[in-house]
């Protein structure tokens, strides 16, 4: 099992994510990818923690660097962390042999903690309740996307699948890739069992993160989604997104790309489309999700 944690511009979160990962029982390989810091991040693991290896980059790649990181590994299974997320002990194991069991399966999402109050995200409800139908032999619930900082895959079917998009950067980053991993064959799972934990770091520019996050979804509903659904999720968001300057330069940045997305637009097959259509409802009623899950 290896590790693949992000960061940038926060050293202090980042040695304590890959400090906890180094005392976990499985060892995994550490692979940090620095995503341009100019705090000293790279640096002060390197001098702290000799033996993780570190990928100082020279600009911002957002989720692409955890593209880099897992590169970087040899392991069939790689673990992503943000640097303020961290595993229980003995997850990381249950998760291995969960997918050495389940062949078909692509990558597991954890139960996810949010600290110090020790209290479930509310995503998790979202989680364990998720309406897609599973296959019989699924040891939980089906998912349709997941958490990237709570989850593992397996390497072979993550970098078939391409990783994560270039053109994303971050942010509502995992709808494209599931997606797309259903689509070649594989499932994405959710398990009660595997722990990660997760304290909000106050670095963090909270209105940029929603711009983006606003337009990737806009963004993949129209690379993925059949017309008709495209059409009512646009609305859909229209109607509920905050009325303020964010929500309009998110907009004005996905019609940027409407070239690029008339260019690569390819909706996913009917019967994916079919089954993973019953998330609509579940994340127009989400209040975990705001307007852009």
């Amino acid at each position: 099992m290896s590790a693949v944690v992000i960061t940038w511009q926060r050293r202090a979160e980042a040695l304590a994510c890959v400090s906890r990962l180094r005392e976990l029982p499985e060892r995994p390989h550490i692979v940090l990818v620095d995503n341009g810091s100019t705090d000293g991040t790279a640096d002060a693991v390197r001098e702290r923690h000799p033996d993780v290896e570190v990928v100082a980059l020279g600009e911002n790649l957002g989720a692409v660097g955890r593209n880099i990181g897992v590169r970087r590994t040899r392991t069939p299974y790689v673990a992503f962390c943000d640097d303020d997320t961290w595993w229980s002990p003995g997850s990381l194991s249950r998760a291995a042999d969960v997918l050495d069991a389940h062949p078909r399966l692509a990558l597991v999402n954890a139960r996810i903690m949010v600290e110090p109050a020790g209290s479930e995200d509310p995503i998790v409800a979202e989680l364990r309740n998720s309406p897609v139908p599973a296959p019989d032999w699924m040891p939980g619930p089906a998912l349709g996307s997941f958490l990237a900082g709570a989850s593992v895959v397996r390497r072979d079917a993550f970098e078939a699948a391409g990783g994560f998009s270039e053109r994303l950067w971050l942010g509502g980053e995992e709808e494209l890739l599931a997606t797309d991993l259903i689509a070649a064959g594989w499932e994405l799972c959710y398990l009660e069992d595997l722990i990660v934990h997760h304290r909000a770091s106050a670095v963090r520019d909270s209105a940029h993160r929603r711009r983006v996050g606003l337009r990737n979804t806009l963004w993949f509903t129209w690379l993925r989604r059949p017309f008709a659904p495209a059409v009512r999720r646009t609305l859909f968001l229209a109607r509920t997104v905050p009325r303020d300057r964010t929500s309009l330069l998110g907009a004005l940045d996905a019609l940027r790309g409407a070239a690029w997305l008339l260019a690569e637009r390819r909706p996913r097959p009917a019967a994916v489309e079919a089954r993973l259509s019953r998330l609509d409802e579940a994340q127009r009623r989400s209040t975990a999700r705001r307007y852009v899950g």
